[in-house]
């Protein structure tokens, strides 16, 4: 299996990069956290005119999909940068309605995608007996839900709820609102959102966990003891070793799902990446010192994601069950059931 990216793949994963470096994320990450969209919402509409929603959306709805393996590229990037909002959800939506039209329900897909697509909405979702927060809906223009077999947009939503990460905002929604679609479709196209949410969140977890690397290894050069960098010690570096070979063992299960989309390939890179981005996070911790509970550092924004992504959109515990499960090409119905995690 071939795991090289093509040039043209790579070009678009360091216009990505050259992009949101420039873009000072941190400062759009506290802000949306404190409720303020507006430094997030300017980054949104840059990685929509990089044509990073449509990536998700077929072409008969204003798309260029589904590309995989270029979503992957962008949400590596995503959560290289820690870029703010409903990014995975939107991708979710994008593929439950895709999902819906490919089974004949194709009115919702029509209404909303091309929106989607283009950047000029965002959709955040819940789905059935999974986590009952949707993420960032006081910034989403569309909130899906679907219950049973019912899929609706939300009139609503209730207070904010506490996450680990203050810039995931977690909000319950209401109840009923406008029925979009019913019946056996919805079911299957929600466990084919699942995966699709499983694996962009897949590569948001590995991004974050590269972030979390190349920040430590920076300061880990610069902090002294003893009248050298404490990079020096052998403990210092074989600690970082096994971050880094834990991340580069999670980057090909990545590209290996996104070119199979099976349910088992993408539970695995879910588990792999998110449990390396984890592991990542616990080494920056330890090798900050002191200087890494501390808020004011900017490293403390990644080190708050890893494990909400880690347990988002299937825990370890139920990727696992998936692996062993064996592949299953879109998820069945049930597939998902229980495990979707709070986030």
């Amino acid at each position: 299996m071939r795991f090289l990216l093509t040039e043209e793949q790579a070009a678009f994963g360091r216009s990505l990069e050259a992009m949101l470096t420039a873009a000072d994320t941190p400062s759009a990450v506290r802000a949306w956290a404190a409720g303020n969209a507006v430094p997030g919402n300017a980054l949104w509409e840059r990685l929509a005119g990089a044509g990073v929603f449509a990536l998700a959306v077929p072409e008969t709805y204003g798309g260029m999909g589904p590309l995989p393996v270029e979503l992957a590229v962008a949400c590596v990037a995503v959560g290289r940068h820690a870029v703010p909002g409903p990014v995975v959800e939107t991708v979710a939506a994008a593929a439950l309605l895709a999902g819906l039209a490919g089974q004949g329900e194709d009115g919702p897909a029509k209404r909303l995608l091309p929106a989607l697509s283009s950047g000029g909405a965002r959709a955040t979702l819940t789905l059935p007996d999974g986590g009952p927060y949707a993420l960032d809906a006081d910034t989403a223009t569309y909130l899906l839900t679907v219950r049973g077999d019912e899929l609706r947009l939300a009139p609503g939503y209730g207070a904010l709820h506490a996450s680990a990460d203050p810039a995931r905002r977690l909000y319950r929604p209401e109840a009923g609102g406008e029925l979009l679609a019913s019946g056996p479709a919805v079911v299957t196209a929600a466990g084919y959102a699942a995966d699709w949410a499983a694996f962009a969140t897949a590569a948001q977890a590995l991004g974050t966990g590269l972030a979390l690397l190349d920040r430590t290894v920076a300061y880990v050069k610069q902090r002294t003891q003893f009248g050298t960098a404490v990079g020096g010690f052998q403990a210092v570096k074989h600690r970082l070793a096994d971050t880094l070979i834990g991340l580069e063992f999670a980057r090909p299960l990545l590209f290996g799902a996104a070119l199979s989309m099976t349910t088992a390939d993408v539970a695995a890179a879910k588990l792999t990446a998110g449990e390396a981005a984890y592991a990542a996070a616990r080494t920056a911790l330890q090798l900050h010192g002191a200087v890494g509970y501390t808020e004011e550092l900017d490293l403390s924004l990644w080190l708050r994601k890893a494990r909400p992504l880690r347990d988002a959109w299937g825990t370890p515990s139920h990727c696992r069950s998936r692996v062993l499960a064996g592949p299953v090409r879109d998820a069945s119905p049930g597939g998902w059931r229980g495990a979707l995690g709070r986030g």
